[in-house]
């Protein structure tokens, strides 16, 4: 139990400062979409960048209510990560933040089953609904992301290099 415990915090920590470097890229990202044809999507990024957010305050309760709280040098690369990534937006294509976003919401959803296991086996099913709520989030902002760019030319070779693929059933949409 104690392992479990100690594994749920570590994956939560984790996931704490994953979420500041996924806000700040998604916030780098809506911002750089300015045309009006793209207005749907620079919605969509933003309102996703809130429920990042939105997340990362719910896993620092957690946190908070085990008695711990985020790694500061975890929090300190993926905040520069995420600006990085953020300011990347503004310099490329659409298709490479896109893919990354999905990529990264699948990475998202697997951590948050597997702080469910931890937290279930460490007798801590009291966050399993939140951790469950998160992972739903999680899917749907994949799903959105990889719908953006499952007819995508470059998404076979993306694929086969990086090893992500769409879920099945991502809506197609234009970005």
């Amino acid at each position: 139990m104690a392992a479990d415990r100690a594994s749920f915090v570590a994956i939560l920590q984790a996931a704490h400062a994953g979420e500041l470097a996924a806000a700040l890229a998604y916030r780098g990202h809506w911002r750089s979409l300015r045309r009006a044809h793209r207005a749907d999507a620079r919605a969509e990024i933003r309102r996703i960048e809130i429920e990042e957010w939105h997340h990362r305050h719910m896993v620092g309760e957690i946190l908070t209510e085990l008695g711990s709280g985020p790694q500061r040098w975890r929090e300190a690369l993926m905040w520069s990560i995420g600006r990085f990534f953020g300011a990347l937006c503004f310099v490329g294509g659409w298709f490479g933040p896109l893919y990354a976003a999905g990529r990264l919401e699948a990475a998202n959803i697997d951590q948050y089953e597997q702080a469910a296991v931890h937290a279930s086996r460490a007798g801590l099913d009291g966050y399993l609904p939140r951790l469950a709520e998160m992972a739903g989030t999680e899917d749907r902002h994949e799903r959105y992301f990889g719908g953006l760019i499952v007819d995508h030319r470059l998404l076979p070779l993306a694929s086969r290099v990086l090893g992500w693929r769409p879920a099945p059933g991502s809506p197609p949409d234009a970005a």
